[in-house]
Order: C-alpha cells, then structure tokens, then sequence
C-alpha cells in the first residue's frame, strides 16, 4: 500500500519546500497539493486556521507542483483534485504534461468536476448547476484523454469543441495517470469506470467498499477490467495514546472520515482500508498543527505505515 501526504498550498514556498522534501527523504510515497485559489466560505474542514473561512494566503497549485517537480527527484505528485471549471481541458492538458516532463514522469492529474462557490464568484469564474458541471466533466474527461493517447484531437461536445489539437510533447509517463476525485454514485463513479486511472474520495472502510461494488458495476457496463483502476481513500489523523483525548475524538468525532486511536488501533483501521480494495491512503496535514506537523508524519510513518511496506 502507498501511503501519501496532502498539502493545502496556503504555506509559505519555503516551508511547502521544507515539509515536501522531508515527506520525500523519509520515505512517503506521493505529495499532494489542493487546487483552489481561497480558503471556502466554512473553511477547509478540521483545519485549525479556516474555520471561519477568513482569507488565507493560498498559491497556485499547479505553479507549486512545477516547482516541486524540479526539487524532488523521487516521490509521485500530484493535484487533489483540479477543478475543471478552473482551466480550459486543453490547457491542463499541457500543463500537467509540462510538469511531468519538469518531474521525470512522477505527476499524477486529479480532476474533479469543481463545487467552490465563493473563490468562483470572487474570481468570475462560471460554476454552472450540477448537471452542467457533470457534463462538462465527462466531456473534458474524454478530451484529456485523447490528447495524451491521440497525435490529434477531434472532438465537438455540447460544451467544448477541439479541432486537431496537438498534445506535443506528449508526457513523459504513457498516459500520464488520470486521477478522479469524487464519489457520486450514478456520474461521477461511471465517469471513473470509463476513463480514470486511478480514483480517490474521502471515506471509511465502510464507505470504500460500498462504493467500489457500485463502481465495479459501471465498469461491468462499459466492459473495463475495474482492477485498472487505483484506488485511494483521504483520511485526517488524530494518532495519539492520549485515552482521555481520543474519547472526546470518538465523541465528537470530526466531519471527515477519519483514523482515530493509538498506532495500534489505527494499523487495524489501515488493514480494514487494504481490505476493502484501497491501494493508497491519503493523510491531509489540515488539522496538523504547524510545530508538530512534520513529527506527526514521522510516527505514522515509523509506527503504522511501516507495517504494511
């Protein structure tokens, strides 16, 4: 099993520079980087500085991952996830391709369908309904992957027209892993089925194995082979053998799936994942404080991951 970090891009360069090169140099598997551009109007979610949602320094992503390209020579990176009403899908296209030519071949594309409302009013950045966005998803889906498979791309959609669009160079890796995030039952997983290359959503054991049967049955549908898709599950992190601490945890337990308990408990809760098909756990650092943030990573890694390497 993988196991990866997932960075907001709110840290100042040096110290996104710093804990990046620490995940790489001890042994971590990928890095992952949030796409927005401002914190959402409820905050991140269990992230001690964006409850309110109050404006947060926040880079651009895919700037960040070109320059973590160039600096980290091994781990796999990443967006988590891109929204796709954010860039035209050709340009992301090319983007993505340009940084993994930066990595050696190590990038990873996470798309997603886009829900953030304010940073798109703020910016005036269009975010039709739902249904709109879902098409316009599985439309750029489709563009994205011919043009990392295809010497030219035709393509006349409801929402998007290419004409003999070059993709060159093409990406280092063939074809440079798609990723989609999200875990919509009837859009979003057939979407998954038919074109990603490996699928992440936030859940429990639980939720990962009712999802996977129901992405299993879409790609019954389109006759794909679902052992061709990866699949990662976003978790927080409260590790601590502090019992009056984790009773509070498991009483007021946070809005996100979560790993909660002793290294012990949480190792159990690790296998539970690998059980239900995960191939990667994804550990955000958005509830990490920052002095501790780097000795968190150290233990899981020492004490729980190391355990299934």
């Amino acid at each position: 099993m993988r196991f990866s970090y997932w960075s907001t891009a709110g840290d100042p360069w040096d110290e996104l520079v710093g804990t990046a090169t620490h995940v790489e140099q001890t042994g971590w598997d990928g890095f992952w980087i949030g796409d927005h551009f401002m914190p959402p109007a409820g905050g991140f979610g269990d992230h001690p500085g964006d409850r309110s949602g109050e404006l947060r320094d926040t880079h651009e992503a895919w700037s960040v991952l070109a320059g973590l390209a160039a600096l980290l020579p091994r781990i796999r990176i990443g967006s988590l996830v891109s929204g796709n009403t954010y860039r035209n899908p050709c340009v992301l296209a090319k983007i993505a391709a340009t940084v993994d030519h930066i990595s050696g071949g190590r990038v990873v594309l996470g798309l997603g369908a886009g829900w953030q409302e304010n940073e798109h009013l703020a910016y005036g950045i269009d975010l039709p309904p739902l249904g709109e966005r879902m098409d316009r998803f599985e439309e750029a889906v489709a563009i994205i992957k011919s043009l990392y498979t295809n010497e030219r791309t035709d393509f006349k959609g409801r929402h998007y027209v290419v004409t003999a669009a070059p993709l060159a160079p093409k990406p280092v890796q063939s074809p440079l892993p798609l990723l989609i995030g999200g875990g919509g039952e009837k859009r979003t997983l057939r979407i998954v089925a038919r074109y990603a290359d490996e699928w992440n959503v936030w859940g429990t054991p639980e939720i990962m194995r009712h999802k996977t049967e129901i992405l299993e049955r879409h790609c019954s549908e389109v006759g794909r082979d679902p052992a061709e898709i990866q699949r990662s599950s976003a978790a927080l992190l409260f590790m601590t053998s502090d019992r009056a601490a984790l009773a509070a945890l498991q009483a007021n337990p946070p809005s996100r799936p979560s790993l909660i308990g002793t290294a012990a408990e949480i190792r159990d809760q690790i296998a539970e994942y690998a059980e239900a098909g995960v191939n990667e756990i994804i550990v955000p650092g958005f509830n990490f404080p920052l002095e501790r943030r780097r000795t968190i990573l150290d233990e899981f890694l020492s004490e729980v991951a190391s355990a299934f390497r």
